[in-house]
């Protein structure tokens, strides 16, 4: 399986060892060294697993974006770059030329993912679609990061816009999609949500996030962490993901 990042966490578990014990031999009266196997609970290493998505996944989670952003529209949530436009026009907490930037970049996504919907809808791709189809992937991969740098200083303004609601909902659509984990070695990888369509596999994410789940109840602010760094971040390395790991188990995020 390709994976986005993986990581292990520890889960107590009941094993058998085998220890050794000094008895007493009760027909020669000596003390002699026996095997005994007994039940312990010893911390089990669980290796947590971020499937990398395949092109259908990526198309659907942009169907998922699309279609959670019609959704809040249609209850009246501004968009990200209808409330830049708002600011640009009528001043606020957005200088000028940041809410005239803002609007310009907002523009471009639209743009790009207006061609990627076009492009992926042909029935029949030659091989410069599927590359450009690739090529527009990432090219709004880093118009998203260019975009969520700039709203950094603007973070409270942006929060509940349709924007950062479809986002979360496509991060959450990752993550019930993407998230495996392996027991040991000799098992099979599994994944956490094995509903057959994305509501079931939405609705199972609520049942555990309610009645909890032994190892998923550890990982999941991780996972999220992760898959959020991941989508925002398109040209991170392994080693800016180990950074990451290592500052969310020191606290630091």
């Amino acid at each position: 399986m390709k994976e986005i990042y993986s990581f292990s966490v520890d889960i107590d578990r009941e094993v058998k060892e085998t220890v050794k014990k000094k008895r007493k031999n009760k027909e020669t009266g000596k003390m002699e060294e026996v095997s005994i196997e007994e039940t312990v609970k010893k911390p089990v290493p669980v290796k947590i697993l971020l499937k990398e998505p395949n092109r259908r996944d990526l198309e659907e989670a942009d169907i998922e974006y699309s279609i959670e952003m019609s959704k809040c529209i249609k209850r009246g949530i501004l968009t990200k770059a209808m409330l830049a436009k708002k600011y640009s026009d009528t001043g606020g907490l957005l200088t000028e030329e940041d809410a005239k930037l803002l609007t310009r970049r907002y523009s471009e996504l639209g743009e790009m993912q207006n061609k990627y919907s076009r492009l992926s809808s042909k029935p029949k791709k030659e091989k410069k679609d599927e590359d450009r189809l690739s090529s527009l992937l990432g090219e709004m991969a880093e118009k998203r990061r260019d975009i969520v740098d700039m709203e950094t200083s603007y973070s409270s303004l942006f929060n509940h816009t349709a924007d950062s609601k479809a986002q979360n909902k496509v991060i959450l659509w990752y993550l019930v999609h993407l998230s495996h984990y392996q027991e040991n070695e000799d098992s099979d990888v599994k994944p956490f949500f094995n509903g057959q369509e994305s509501e079931d596999k939405i609705d199972q994410y609520y049942d555990v996030d309610e009645n909890g789940h032994e190892i998923f109840d550890l990982v999941k602010d991780k996972i999220l962490s992760i898959l959020s760094f991941w989508y925002f971040s398109s040209n991170a390395s392994k080693e800016d993901f180990d950074d990451l790991n290592k500052d969310i188990d020191s606290g630091d995020v």
